[in-house]
């Protein structure tokens, strides 16, 4: 920051860097499933209700995720350790996530991609109930603040289904949601990782993400709603599953369903004018991402989320393949949303860099089922024409084997979950072509994946520069270890999504997904770049998430979307600091409620307020708080 801009910010209110946003710590008279907690003091147990619940011992932490890690290492099957951590999820959710924080490498992979697809494939078929419920008493609790206020006692569901039945009254189904929210993940299933329509069973897909977004950026749980549509599915063996959980109609037409989501989106903001709502795996994203993305605070991961995360390896690529960003060309196969998406970040990559737009995207050959995607082919479908090739003389290339020899291209990505697409005769071609070939498959889950990270080492004699959508574990080549990387959008989705939050966005700019891939490039440490890394290690995405949140931040406030304007007049540093001290930390939520129960024995000594002598921990051991009414 230069002299000047101090100047001005130190004359300007700057936001409170220190202070820490929590959610209320008033506790509701029966204690919550998280608040059985074996790390529990004794006197936090007394407090919440739940001494001699739980047996006696006081654990520390490394004890309790020592017998986690136990209990996930006897299941067998990854669907079984799935489920496992979702019932931890919904029973201990600070164990969760501290679970979590320790192990992202190994658990990252049970809790979304690839094991979350088997869990939508099944989840009519392992549902059991709502992950946790909710009860309907109302009950009459005492507070130091006031006598005989009423308290409903809520807790946290798996999630909100709303119903193309529901039409019309869609508000009043979201008011059934017992918590405020800042961030929700919707999804219709009906693109479920290239699984198909996969209809109601797709709610794993924003429980998964949405587990991403606490764990990776910090934002509380308790403030996420994941979202399902029941809009129909075009799946027939799904509507006459006699156990299918969604309703037996084939989908809703583009018109009923546009009506719908415009339902829906006035609802959500109705409910919570600050929400930042993610579309995910819908069959077609375009038509909502352009007719809401100028309204609302929303983005599509598929699109934008896979296209910046690809950004960033992309960069990193391109600066270690010595090829310079002019001469780079590119050929994808897969020329649906998530291609064009991808392509598309790449464009404006390329224009940073210096060239035309036309100059940019003639840098890119796209490749679908019917062969290189040009204009003289016939009709194509509408987000193919920006990348479709005028170039190719009448000649029509029908397979990704002669595209590539009439490109001879320095890029090969993968896009279109046709698992090993990418053979040996052209990974080798590849790397007879280039010095430094980028080998991008992209597709998930692990079985769709054009080529494996050992099928491209061997067969590039380990000269590429590769990055999976799917995790690959890690191998030997001549005596040194090389470490795929991994282009998954968690590097990105989680800073977008806090950094929105943070900024107040009134939406989410081009320019704010751009600076995601862009923060996400620069966040690798000086030993991963020695190691020719394209994206860094992930047992720091924490770390990461910070970087990309406050590259979406200072996006947001040169694009003039930001309401926290506070935030324009705090240095980097500064605001790295708020972005942390903002991020939810299961290790430390126990400290507010040992910081109630400070509060109210001081309340209790001062004789203040009256009705509070004798109150706290009595010495019977029930925590209960004697006061005229409990």
């Amino acid at each position: 920051m230069s002299s000047t801009s101090r100047a001005a910010s130190s004359a300007a209110p700057a936001a409170n860097i220190k202070h820490t946003h929590h959610l209320p710590q008033r506790h509701n008279p029966l204690p919550s499933p998280w608040e059985y907690d074996t790390s529990n003091s004794t006197e936090v147990r007394k407090y919440t209700k739940t001494y001699g619940l739980t047996p006696p011992a006081v654990e520390t932490f490394e004890k309790q995720l020592q017998r986690c890690l136990a209990q996930l290492a006897a299941r067998k099957t990854p669907i079984e350790k799935y489920q496992y951590l979702s019932v931890l999820r919904n029973t201990n959710v600070h164990l969760f996530y501290r679970l979590l924080a320790g192990n992202v490498k190994d658990i990252c992979p049970l809790i979304y991609t690839p094991t979350v697809g088997e869990a939508c494939q099944r989840w009519s078929e392992i549902y059991t109930q709502p992950e946790e419920v909710k009860e309907p008493a109302l009950q009459r609790a005492w507070w130091p603040f006031g006598c005989g206020e009423v308290v409903e006692k809520r807790l946290t569901f798996s999630g909100l289904y709303l119903s193309f039945e529901d039409r019309g009254h869609l508000h009043q189904v979201i008011q059934n949601w017992p918590h405020d929210v800042e961030i929700t993940v919707v999804t219709d299933g009906s693109r479920i990782l290239g699984l198909g329509d996969l209809g109601v069973n797709g709610m794993g897909i924003p429980v998964g993400k949405l587990s991403l977004y606490t764990a990776c950026a910090g934002i509380h749980p308790m403030r996420t709603l994941p979202l399902c549509l029941d809009l129909g599915t075009s799946n027939k063996e799904f509507r006459e599953d006699p156990l299918y959980l969604g309703s037996r109609r084939d989908k809703v037409t583009a018109e009923e369903e546009k009506e719908f989501l415009d339902e829906m989106m006035a609802a959500l903001t109705e409910r919570w004018p600050s929400i930042v709502i993610q579309y995910e795996d819908f069959k077609n994203p375009f038509p909502s991402l352009e007719r809401y993305q100028n309204t609302y605070a929303m983005f599509n991961d598929d699109i934008q989320g896979t296209g910046a995360v690809i950004l960033g390896g992309f960069i990193n690529a391109v600066k270690q393949s010595g090829v310079a960003p002019k001469d780079q060309r590119a050929v994808f196969l897969g020329a649906g949303s998530a291609g064009v998406g991808v392509a598309k970040q790449l464009t404006e990559f390329f224009m940073n860099e210096g060239l035309s737009e036309e100059e940019a995207k003639k840098r890119f050959w796209l490749v679908d089922s019917q062969g290189l995607v040009a204009h003289d082919r016939g009709k194509l479908a509408d987000h193919k024409l920006y990348f479709a090739r005028d170039d190719n003389n009448g000649q029509q290339y029908k397979s990704l084997e002669e595209v590539v020899e009439y490109v001879k291209p320095t890029i090969l990505m993968g896009l279109s979950t046709i698992g090993g697409a990418f053979t040996p005769k052209i990974l080798q071609r590849m790397a007879e072509m280039n010095e430094r070939p980028v080998i991008f498959p992209l597709s998930n889950p692990s079985s769709k994946s054009e080529c494996t990270f050992e099928e491209a080492i061997k067969h590039t004699n380990g000269k590429c520069l590769f990055a999976s959508g799917s995790p690959f574990p890690s191998l030997m080549h001549e005596g040194k270890e090389l470490t795929p990387g991994q282009g998954n959008n968690v590097y990105v989705f989680p800073g977008i999504g806090l950094g929105a939050i943070l900024s107040k966005s009134v939406s989410v700019t081009q320019g704010m997904i751009y600076a995601s891939g862009a923060a996400l490039s620069k966040s690798l440490l000086p030993e991963e770049r020695e190691e020719n890394w394209l994206y860094p290690d992930i047992r720091r995405i924490r770390d990461v998430s910070v970087v990309v949140t406050k590259g979406v931040i200072r996006a947001a406030q040169k694009d003039g979307v930001d309401r926290e304007l506070a935030l324009r007049n705090v240095s980097d540093e500064e605001l790295e600091e708020y972005i942390r001290r903002r991020m939810y930390d299961p290790f430390t939520e126990h400290e507010a409620v040992e910081e109630e129960i400070r509060g109210l024995a001081g309340l209790a000594i001062s004789g203040k307020p009256k009705e509070a002598q004798g109150n706290g921990v009595g010495p019977d051991g029930s925590g209960q708080l004697v006061g005229k009414e409990r």
